[in-house]
């Protein structure tokens, strides 16, 4: 394995902007022109008041690129602050999915089994499929939806990663 591929992990970012028109876009712009990747996406507006939203970001790369990319968003116009919550210590990370399953028979009681195991939460059913609801970190989502295929998966929606450091600090 060379050192550059032993070198990429993911890190989760967070990223306090100003809530206006044409902020997200700058963001996955400066992305997109360098050719990185962005594995999650979530933003939502944190402080009406003051209004700021926070755009949280999973991405890959060397420990080179995650560093170009932080400095290279600290530089956008409307970005107060941009925190590596990876490595700048403890940090809680949730994604919410809601997963379609069609079943019958013994496959429906095992995918009922499986959500119960996950807490997952059957949030709608019919005869003939449920839709469960599942949170918690990536890789127990990715757990849950790989499951499920065997028994029916129809349809996955993701929100993506929300983040957030752990203690009394702000962002």
């Amino acid at each position: 394995m060379t050192d550059a591929v032993q070198d990429s992990n993911r890190h989760t970012i967070s990223v306090l902007v100003d809530n206006e028109s044409g902020v997200l876009a700058r963001v996955i712009g400066l992305f997109s022109g360098r050719g990185y990747n962005i594995e999650s996406l979530t933003v939502a507006e944190v402080d009406a008041h003051e209004n700021l939203s926070r755009i949280t970001i999973v991405t890959s790369g060397t420990r080179m690129i995650i560093e170009q990319i932080k400095n290279q968003l600290r530089r956008l116009v409307p970005v107060h602050k941009v925190h590596d919550l990876t490595i700048e210590g403890p940090h809680v990370s949730r994604e919410l999915a809601l997963i379609k399953v069609a079943s019958t028979g013994e496959k429906r009681v095992e995918a009922l089994r499986i959500a119960d195991i996950f807490r997952a939460r059957a949030i709608d059913s019919t005869n003939e499929s449920f839709v469960f609801e599942v949170v918690g970190a990536t890789e127990k989502v990715e757990a849950f939806i790989t499951l499920m295929q065997p028994l029916g998966l129809v349809d996955v929606s993701r929100t993506g990663v929300v983040a957030i450091a752990r203690g009394s600090k702000p962002l």
